[in-house]
């Protein structure tokens, strides 16, 4: 089985596109760990979308639990998955639990700025 190429552009079949995604490492599933900001960010920032980080503000914008906002509680890098705070779902035993969430579903409404790379990344442009 090949290794993960940079060199790949797109393919229509699903099954080459999750197997890019599997198989990348790990800087390139740090830029597929984006989200898109909202209208005020993008004015504030110059910029469409941002890496996201625990703790950020988001909406969600997709899906079962859309129009939900909360707070990113877990960055799954392995999965590539994001858990907001407010996104839960019960379980037949009657457990709550954090549903999983793809960062091209929501939206970051307030960032958290407390990293010194993340402010270095937003003055960048």
């Amino acid at each position: 089985m090949k290794l993960w190429s940079p060199k790949w552009k797109s393919s229509k079949q699903p099954r080459k596109q999750r197997k890019y995604r599997a198989k990348a490492p790990m800087h390139a599933r740090q830029k597929m760990m984006k989200s898109h900001l909202n209208k005020q960010l993008r004015k504030e920032y110059g910029k469409r979308s941002m890496g996201i980080r625990k703790g950020d503000e988001v909406i969600v914008m997709r899906g079962r639990h859309k129009k939900i906002a909360g707070k990113i509680t877990e960055v799954d890098m392995k999965n590539l998955k994001v858990y907001v705070d407010n996104a839960k779902i019960k379980k037949v035993s009657g457990q709550e639990v954090q549903v999983a969430i793809d960062p091209s579903n929501i939206m970051i409404t307030k960032m958290s700025l407390d990293d010194k790379k993340r402010i270095k990344a937003l003055k960048r442009k």
